[in-house]
C-alpha cells in the first residue's frame, strides 16, 4: 500500500487490476471497511469507504474543479448543512455540485447553473456516481440574466465574473443569507468586492486556503518539497438590509 496512490473502485464480480498486481473484487463482497488484502503478487491494499472528497478527487473532469481545502471553506463561510438551499454558478463537471449536496442532504437542495449544456451532462454522469443526484436540480440557464430561486440560504459562485451576479444574488437570498465565491485572480476579487460593497452585503472578507503537507519521519521530518502554492481566493459577505 502506498499512502499517496489510492484507487475508487465499486466492488462487483470483477478482477480489478493495478501495476501491483490485481484483486478479485467479488471475494471482497460483504467484507468490512479498514480490512487489509492482498493483490496475487503480494503488495496489500487497505479497504476504505469513500468520503465525499474521495469521490470529487477521482471525478473526470473538463474543467479545473475546486480543491477540496477550498470546498471545505466553501461550505463553512457559506453556512451550509441539512436543509440548505443553496444555488451555485457554473456547475462545471459537478465536483464542487456534489460536495454542496453531500452537505445540504437530506431535506436541502442544490440548484446549479451552467451555460453549456455538455458540461450539464458530463456533471450529470459525475454526481451520479456519488449518490447524491436526488438533492440537485441542473439547469441549462446563464445566472446573470436572472436567479428563479427565491428566499436561498447561500450562493456559491465558481465563474469568471462573479460580479455580475451580485444583484441577482442580493435579491434571491434571504436576509443574513450568504454569498461565497470562488476567483483565481486578484482582479476578479476586486471587481466583486466593490459590487458587494455597492449592493448592501456585509461581513465581507478575502481568504486564501495554503495547504503544505509534512513529511514525518524520525530524523527527517520537515514540509514536503512540492506543494501547490495558489488554488484561487475566497470572498464571502452576507445579506443586509441595504441603507437608506
Amino acid at each position: 500500500m502506498n499512502n499517496r496512490k489510492s484507487f475508487l473502485v465499486k466492488v462487483k464480480k470483477e478482477i480489478f487490476h493495478t501495476h501491483r498486481g490485481y484483486i478479485n473484487l467479488e471475494e471482497l463482497i460483504g467484507e468490512f471497511f479498514g480490512k487489509r488484502v492482498r493483490t496475487q503478487l503480494g503488495t496489500e491494499f487497505i479497504i476504505l469507504k469513500p468520503t465525499i472528497f474521495d469521490h470529487v478527487r477521482k471525478m473526470g473532469h473538463a474543467t479545473q474543479i475546486v480543491y477540496p481545502e477550498d470546498a471545505a471553506l466553501i461550505v463553512r463561510y457559506a453556512g451550509i448543512g441539512p436543509g440548505s438551499r443553496v444555488v451555485e454558478a457554473g456547475t462545471g463537471s459537478g465536483a464542487l455540485t456534489s460536495v454542496l449536496a453531500h452537505f445540504v442532504k437530506p431535506t436541502g437542495c442544490v440548484y446549479s447553473y451552467d451555460l453549456r449544456s455538455e458540461f450539464r451532462e458530463r456533471a450529470e454522469k459525475n454526481i451520479l456516481r456519488t449518490g447524491l443526484i436526488e438533492w440537485v436540480v441542473l439547469k441549462t440557464s446563464d445566472i446573470i440574466s436572472g436567479i428563479e430561486e427565491t428566499d436561498i440560504d447561500s450562493i456559491v459562485l465558481d465563474m469568471a465574473t462573479p460580479w455580475l451576479v451580485v444583484e441577482n444574488a442580493f435579491n434571491a437570498l434571504k436576509g443574513s443569507g450568504c454569498l461565497v465565491s470562488f476567483s483565481p485572480t486578484i482582479e476578479q476579487v476586486i471587481q466583486l468586492v466593490e459590487a458587494l460593497e455597492k449592493s448592501g452585503f456585509v461581513n465581507i472578507e478575502t481568504v486564501e486556503s495554503i495547504v503544505r503537507r509534512i513529511k514525518v519521519k524520525k530524523g527527517e521530518t520537515r514540509p514536503e518539497t512540492l506543494m501547490i502554492g495558489h488554488t484561487g481566493y475566497l470572498t464571502h459577505a452576507r445579506k443586509a438590509e441595504k441603507s437608506s
